[in-house]
């Protein structure tokens, strides 16, 4: 179970996960990107220790002998934007559920021992029961958050039909450092940051009261590694949150505070496909996984604001 591959792995989360995984006794880890979004630079210290492929999931013949030999295959690889799969939803289509089925093909035909997969919290849709439960029913408002329930769903077929270990994730909003901010796609963090830096307002879609269960990207690469390891919960779901619930204007709120400045944002009409809130409860992901995050909002916003101004 240590040879390890992460689809997706030179990304935003993906990088912190080949991180996580180097800094808990992984000799070698591999990379499977395509740079879609995911940039090299985000590997640049951990280079030495990455067998890097640059291929697209959306190619099955391309990424299946990727996978031989591997004990847990991680699979992040996406296009994770609930706006873009609405702008574009034909390569959202592509490579978040194609390009899942494939990897799941590729990884059974393998023998890989256990997949885990990035799914979403978009995939409760409008629901305003708070905190989302894993056996609440879905209620997908996007293309993006249908896409990411059909991966759930082929996982656990996988799981059940063909013999392969699979877990899934419901990932929460996730922010933290190597967040790129300068997509219209990008995370509400990640601008967040880069305004705070540049000394303008941001534009926040809505009234801003909308709230989340922001997850530090550290908090969420340590439960990935931990969902690969746990044993018997093969073809289960789980949250990937913190627990916690904040609004827009009160994370714009702390980081002023953290700065020191004071910046008015400015509003915008709500964007299509945007749920109101969200919060995850964690507590199967504590119980069968032993989820247990470690940082709390100020101190993964503190360390995301480091980073970024380090990072110019």
């Amino acid at each position: 179970m240590n040879s390890y591959i992460v689809t997706g792995g030179a990304g935003f989360i993906g990088s912190s996960l080949v991180r996580a995984l180097l800094g808990r006794g992984a000799e070698r880890v591999t990379v499977i990107d395509n740079f879609f979004s995911g940039r090299e630079r985000n590997l640049d210290e951990v280079r030495d220790r990455v067998e890097l492929h640059r291929a697209d999931i959306r190619r099955y013949e391309e990424i299946a002998p990727l996978f031989r030999g591997a004990g847990v295959v991680f699979h992040l690889a996406a296009i994770p934007s609930v706006p873009r799969s609405i702008s574009e939803p034909v390569p959202s289509h592509q490579v978040n559920i194609d390009g899942t089925f494939n990897v799941l093909r590729a990884c059974a035909e393998a023998g890989v021992g256990r997949v885990v997969y990035a799914a979403s919290s978009s995939a409760y849709g409008g629901s305003d029961v708070l905190p989302k439960v894993e056996t609440m029913p879905p209620d997908p408002k996007s293309p993006y958050a249908v896409q990411k329930l059909a991966g759930e769903y082929y996982a656990h077929v996988f799981a059940s039909c063909f013999e392969l270990e699979t877990v899934s994730l419901r990932y929460f909003n996730v922010y933290g450092p190597r967040q790129d901010p300068s997509s219209p796609y990008s995370g509400v963090i990640s601008v967040f940051m880069k305004c705070l830096l540049d000394r303008v307002p941001p534009r926040i879609f809505g009234d801003g009261e909308q709230s989340r269960d922001f997850t530090y990207v550290e908090d969420v690469a340590a439960l990935t590694v931990k969902a690969a390891r746990a044993p018997g919960v093969s073809g289960r779901l789980y949250n990937g949150g913190s627990g916690g619930r904040y609004t827009l204007n009160q994370v714009w709120k702390i980081l002023q505070e953290i700065e020191g400045v004071e910046i008015p944002a400015r509003h915008g009409p709500p964007r299509a496909g945007d749920v109101r809130h969200s919060q995850a409860d964690t507590a199967a992901a504590a119980r069968d996984l032993g989820h247990a995050p470690s940082f709390n909002l100020e101190e993964g916003l503190r360390r995301t604001l480091t980073w970024y101004r380090e990072d110019r």
